[in-house]
């Protein structure tokens, strides 16, 4: 049987690994062959010590179903930091690329970013008791996975050409607000469930062409969006075709010489 030290390391590892997982104790008491007294007593020990650290809670659903779970939270010193650092790698003027475009996958595929930025996201939602999250192909991916696993939620991926593997599909076609072209998004039918409650999360925002296109086909089954959000926004064109969304980062100016980006 483990002494009540390397219950609570274990608890808390398991915890952190997989944010707001519900846990019933029962879980823990045939891993452990500890009383359901002795748990709740770590589970106390693990609230304060999150709570103190600043980095979420640890949230008690009681009744036959009930357990402990995990809500994380970026502390504050933590959140003003990341985005700092990532203010200025965004700001690096060898980032420009030609056509008036600018590198970023680099920062979207190195987790402790791409991480961080999911937290940050998360937390706006942490309460819309969403069914699931959806993107679009490829670069707002490994965010929206992100997002989806700190909230505990299934990730449906919007595609620009739909797979085989896909099933039956629902396509809309529509104009790209960064590009001005005419495209086409498919979304598999066994990812959505009508009446269902939606976050859309992505990387970039021009003219929000590409959300507005996903919360078209999402009404289409009766799904609510209930929140939308994205990394970076660009402040031209003013006028969006959505409204409501969150963005971290504001993309202020880009020119063949000059990257000017700030915290949103």
């Amino acid at each position: 049987m483990a002494n009540k030290k390397q219950r609570i390391a274990v608890m808390c590892a398991l915890l952190a690994k997989n944010p707001n997982k519900l846990y019933s104790l029962n879980y823990f008491q045939e891993m452990f062959g500890a009383a359901k007294s002795s748990l709740s007593e770590d589970a106390a020990v693990i609230k304060q010590v999150f709570v103190e650290a600043g980095i979420g809670r640890v949230e008690t659903v009681a009744g036959v179903h009930g357990g402990i779970r995990y809500v994380p939270q970026i502390p504050e010193n933590a959140r003003v930091l990341l985005l700092k650092e990532l203010t200025e790698k965004m700001a690096d003027t060898s980032r420009i690329l030609p056509g008036g475009y600018m590198y970023i996958a680099d920062l979207f595929c190195t987790p402790y970013y791409v991480d961080g930025m999911a937290q940050v996201m998360a937390e706006w939602f942490m309460d819309k008791k969403a069914d699931f999250i959806v993107t679009v192909e490829t670069k707002g991916i490994p965010l929206a996975m992100s997002v989806a696993r700190i909230l505990n939620l299934p990730l449906a991926i919007a595609r620009r050409e739909s797979k085989l593997t896909d099933g039956s599909v629902f396509s809309i076609n529509y104009l790209s607000g960064s590009s001005r072209r005419l495209q086409t998004m498919s979304l598999s039918k066994r990812m959505i469930k009508e009446g269902a409650k939606a976050l859309v999360i992505d990387d970039f925002i021009a003219g929000g062409g590409t959300i507005k296109a996903i919360c078209d086909m999402l009404s289409e089954f009766d799904i609510e969006v209930v929140g939308t959000g994205a990394a970076i926004v660009n402040k031209y064109p003013q006028k969006k075709r959505i409204t409501g969304y969150k963005a971290i980062f504001e993309l202020e100016e880009l020119s063949e010489t000059k990257i000017e980006i700030s915290a949103y």
